[in-house]
């Protein structure tokens, strides 16, 4: 807590209190939108960790299914299989504003949204195993895109938690404590002002009487 280096006048007396009262409501609205972050964050990071351990789980079974078509299938088959895909897949990304935070909304833009045209190969000369691990990833790939966009809008909200935390501590600690620092001080340096003209004023009238008294 330190004074703020201004001349102690009833005009600077003035701004430091529209200052003063300008900071509180500034750290209010700050400390509410740092609880209303917080408790956005906490309901994404357990919607996160839920969706994770799903498509963790999803992958694990689409990695199972590759891993037993490639111990049956030639490696070089299966590479020539999936060189040239039959679906061009894209993502389309636009913004919306949570709690001033600029979050991104991914979509899958898909070629064509017929599971028949997942597999570039023919059905005689693969098994079924190839077949149930492409239509499992192409099932799960809509989970891995909604949980990368949950993992964004956890990391740009923990950024905006630090931002907001940072500036709420500058207020309560630094700023108000400041301005009322100097408020008192000004506040003081008035009285002390007041009481030593009264006391010039006075002694002016004991004079003054006296002189009448002589005379």
């Amino acid at each position: 807590m330190a004074r703020l280096n201004v001349t102690p006048t009833r005009i600077e007396l003035s701004n430091l209190k529209i200052r003063l009262n300008t900071s509180k409501r500034g750290h209010k609205l700050l400390k509410d939108k740092q609880d209303e972050l917080m408790r956005n964050f906490i309901e994404l990071i357990r919607e996160n960790q839920k969706l994770r351990i799903e498509v963790e789980k999803e992958l694990q079974s689409v990695f199972t299914d590759f891993f037993m078509a490639s111990a049956i299938l030639n490696s070089k088959f299966m590479k020539a299989a999936l060189a040239v895909p039959k679906e061009t897949i894209m993502v389309d990304i636009k913004t919306e504003n949570l709690m001033s935070v600029e979050v991104p909304v991914m979509k899958f833009n898909r070629s064509t949204d017929d599971e028949s045209g997942l597999y570039s190969y023919g059905y005689a000369q693969t098994n079924a195993d190839l077949d149930d691990a492409i239509k499992k990833l192409y099932e799960v790939m809509d989970s891995l895109l909604l949980l990368a966009q949950i993992e964004k809008k956890c990391q740009l909200m923990a950024d905006e938690i630090e931002q907001t935390r940072r500036r709420v501590n500058a207020l309560e600690y630094r700023t108000i404590p400041d301005l009322e620092e100097t408020i008192k001080y000004i506040r003081m340096k008035l009285d002390e002002n007041e009481r030593a003209t009264i006391t010039r004023l006075m002694k002016v009238k004991d004079l003054i009487s006296k002189q009448a008294e002589e005379a």
